[in-house]
């Protein structure tokens, strides 16, 4: 993957919103936002952060916030760029390149955007590989990298940078500000060198993205194998098929959450439960754990297999809930301590995804 042109952007949608776990915020806007701007800056060049000079300086930008107002709010689209603007001008450097910060919702594809608009190449790799709910949650926290100075920005022109002692204190303020500022604003964090993203980073993940999109675009075409090869070249298993019968959403602390209950359709009296703060994080199958995070718990609707997003979820939709496994670069000292079931507040043991 050397360009990024408006015709990568279906599978790029496709991979992303499959990523997101349900969360991530859904990506179509986010598709529209970067369509838009590849075709009128044109294409963005893909690099490996080893091709920039080692203290070269790359930025993420996000947006951040509850994906139910995300899917209101619409993006104004300046504050993607005012946000690293803002950041760069903070550290008086200039800045090399964008890179997601969250391969997995929309945030896959608004740094796009902002890349195009920016003329700057968009670095292949990221900090998750799927999406999360909170600041902290990324392989450059277990790598002992700050997540600040970072940027706040919102689409009137209001801008923040916090200097934070710890991610976690990065988390919390920047949670304060977006709560202020209406739920959905933009942000840019994690400002790295080159180097320590080629140290660090989850690489290759925006190749990965268009490859898993484009092997479940062959399942929704119908394509012989399809199905198996998705689930075997993704190390994915299938876990349940169901209706949702339950569905209690609301929207806390600046978080989507909800519980899901899935009755099943093979003939058999079962039930899941996925228990939900932005992302999918822990499936219950007749009460004991089945898929936690960082796993990723991915719902298809079970005659498009289109990834169904937790605010898109609705009773009566049948799917069908898969696991799919988190990035290795998770699998490292404090991953449990950080995105865990209980670093959310489940009483619940990490449960090994066997595909």
């Amino acid at each position: 993957m050397d360009t990024l042109t408006a015709d990568d952007m279906e599978a790029l949608c496709l991979g992303a919103t499959l990523l997101g776990a349900g969360g991530g915020g859904d990506p179509y806007i986010a598709k529209l936002v970067a369509h838009q701007a590849l075709e009128t800056y044109g294409p963005v060049e893909v690099v490996n952060a080893a091709a920039l000079p080692g203290d070269a300086l790359v930025l993420t930008t996000a947006v951040i916030g509850a994906p139910t107002v995300i899917l209101e709010k619409i993006p104004a689209g300046t504050e993607y760029v005012a946000g690293v603007k803002a950041l760069a001008s903070y550290l008086g450097k200039e800045t090399a390149a964008i890179m997601p910060i969250e391969v997995g919702g929309l945030n896959t594809l608004l740094p796009i955007a902002a890349a195009a608009e920016m003329g700057l190449p968009i670095v292949n790799a990221d900090s998750m590989r799927r999406a999360f709910p909170q600041i902290e949650m990324t392989v450059f926290t277990l790598a002992g990298l700050a997540a600040g100075p970072l940027s706040i920005a919102d689409e009137k022109g209001n801008q923040c940078v916090f200097e934070t002692t710890t991610n976690q204190v990065a988390e919390s303020l920047a949670r304060a500000a977006v709560i202020q500022l209406g739920l959905a604003n933009a942000i840019s964090c994690y400002p790295l060198t080159a180097a320590q993203v080629v140290e660090h980073a989850i690489r290759g993940s925006l190749t990965y993205c268009t490859e898993v999109g484009r092997m479940l675009q062959a399942v929704k075409d119908g394509a012989d194998g399809a199905w198996d090869r998705f689930l075997s070249e993704s190390g994915s298993r299938e876990f349940f098929n169901g209706k949702v019968i339950d569905l209690d959403r609301r929207t806390t602390d600046g978080f989507a959450r909800s519980t899901v209950i899935l009755e099943g359709l093979d003939g058999l009296d079962t039930t899941m439960r996925i228990e939900v703060q932005n992302e999918n994080l822990i499936a219950f199958l007749d009460g004991k754990p089945a898929i936690t995070t960082p796993n990723l718990i991915c719902l298809l609707d079970c005659e498009t297999f289109d990834p169904i997003t937790t605010e898109a979820l609705a009773y009566g939709n049948r799917v069908l809930v898969i696991g799919m496994p988190c990035a290795p670069e998770w699998h490292s000292d404090g991953m449990l301590d950080l995105v865990g079931p209980r670093a959310f507040g489940y009483d619940v043991d990490f449960v090994e995804l066997q595909a």
